[in-house]
């Protein structure tokens, strides 16, 4: 399948794992996203900041963990146009260590197929030290 492709929709079957990945965000990933986004609220940089409102250390953006989420989604389908909704819940925060990173695991299942209009729905499993962080993750995808 090259990035142009998309898979085809007769093929999919509920249940059915479609993409899986793993993705590394460290200090620095944190850095470069906070100048992209223009969200530079020192919880994602500076542990004692972090700290000082609660929080066990950094943490990684919600948007941040969100984009990565679909990334094996986007890749899946071939082409981003072909997402045509995507919503989660946060449920827990990704911490960011400051030299050992942190690990986002994705996995992504088909979840319904609508016959009509070849949309796919597929849910994500998104999980960081083995605990779900993003809930209700779910990715809808035209298939026509």
């Amino acid at each position: 399948m090259t990035s142009q492709d998309a898979p085809f929709f007769a093929e999919l079957e509920v249940g059915q794992v479609v993409a899986e990945a793993g993705f590394a965000l460290t200090r620095e990933s944190l850095v470069r996203y906070a100048g992209a986004s223009g969200d530079f609220n020192a919880i994602h940089y500076r542990d004692d900041i972090a700290q000082s409102v609660g929080l066990a250390g950094v943490l990684a953006h919600g948007m941040l963990t969100m984009g990565v989420a679909v990334q094996p989604v986007v890749d899946w389908a071939g082409d981003p146009g072909r997402i045509v909704d995507y919503q989660v819940r946060f449920t827990r925060p990704v911490f960011v260590e400051a030299t050992e990173g942190a690990i986002v695991n994705v996995v992504a299942k088909v979840g319904a197929l609508d016959i009509a209009t070849t949309i796919a729905r597929v849910d994500l499993t998104v999980t960081f030290g083995g605990e779900t962080v993003l809930g209700k993750a779910q990715v809808r995808v035209s298939l026509a």
